[in-house]
């Protein structure tokens, strides 16, 4: 073997997996794979996609793989486990499916996991997912100059009609689509959508506007056709919507946005403090 080549040797009837790796002629050997695990027992029965895609279950659930850990290729899961690739293929599209594992075309499968958001500390999408480990990034959709809806214009503080920014995007963690954003900004703060580059914030920051504070509604609901195709769901699935207001320190209102979050992605965390003399 050459420098950094690696060779998988299988056990059928064991739940242990040997990885031979060569880095300059040293020899490094790694037992106890988690996706040992993966191999079928004599005494299984059901459905095997079932099956595999239930272990793929517990080894997320569990902690043994976590969240961006690549899962073996098509290939290597057929070796390792006995079963035919269309059986490997189906169990992991389930679990695309219910958002436990995302795919990147040509590059493999990932563990996706859940992100914790805490609701008591404001800053912005890409700087949350920075700080958490992860790549941030953004398609974006449309960006429109128009006249503030009805909806807008009250959540602004703007008369009815009044020039706005329009900003829509698909909001991605590692590639894996994570929300869509929509934020609203009057043209007195931001007056053309060509200033607005990959960041909206930057954008601002540029301009000495800085949010100090924001208020945040989330609701549940299930996602409309739309929203599944863009991020990616199997189907009708629940999303987190969430209406925010960002505020300068004079206590004008900066921008609002429209954002749906993936249900099966996203955890917002409060913490709660007991009131003063309450018993």
């Amino acid at each position: 073997m050459g420098r950094e080549s690696w060779e998988r040797t299988f056990a059928a009837g064991n739940t242990r997996i040997l990885y031979y790796c060569t880095v300059d002629d040293q020899i490094m050997t790694r037992r106890d794979d988690p996706f040992s695990a993966l191999i079928p027992a004599p005494n299984d029965h059901g459905p095997l996609y079932s099956l595999l895609g239930a272990r793929l279950r517990t080894l997320i659930a569990d902690g043994e793989l976590r969240r961006g850990d690549a899962v073996p290729s098509e290939r290597d899961l057929a070796e390792l486990t006995g079963l035919s690739r269309v059986t490997i293929r189906r169990a992991l599209a389930d679990l695309v499916k219910e958002g436990l594992l995302y795919q990147k075309p040509g590059v493999g499968t990932f563990v996706a996991g859940r992100i914790e958001q805490p609701l008591s500390i404001l800053m912005s999408f890409s700087e949350d997912m920075r700080l958490r480990g992860h790549q941030p990034g953004s398609v974006w959709l449309s960006k429109t100059a128009c006249r503030a809806s009805p909806v807008e214009a009250m959540a602004l503080g703007v008369a009815p009609g009044a020039p706005v920014l329009r900003l829509k995007r698909i909001r991605t963690a590692d590639g894996l689509p994570l929300a869509i954003e929509t934020a609203v900004i009057a043209q007195d703060f931001l007056p053309d959508t060509e200033l607005v580059g990959d960041s909206l914030y930057a954008a601002l920051k540029a301009r000495d506007l800085i949010p100090i504070r924001a208020l945040q509604c989330i609701r549940a609901r299930i996602a409309a056709p739309m929203e599944q195709d863009l991020l990616g769901l199997g189907g009708p699935d629940a999303v987190l919507e969430i209406r925010r207001q960002s505020y300068l320190a004079d206590g004008r209102v900066l921008e609002v946005t429209f954002s749906s979050y993936r249900a099966d992605q996203y955890d917002f965390v409060v913490e709660l403090r007991t009131a003063s003399g309450g018993g």
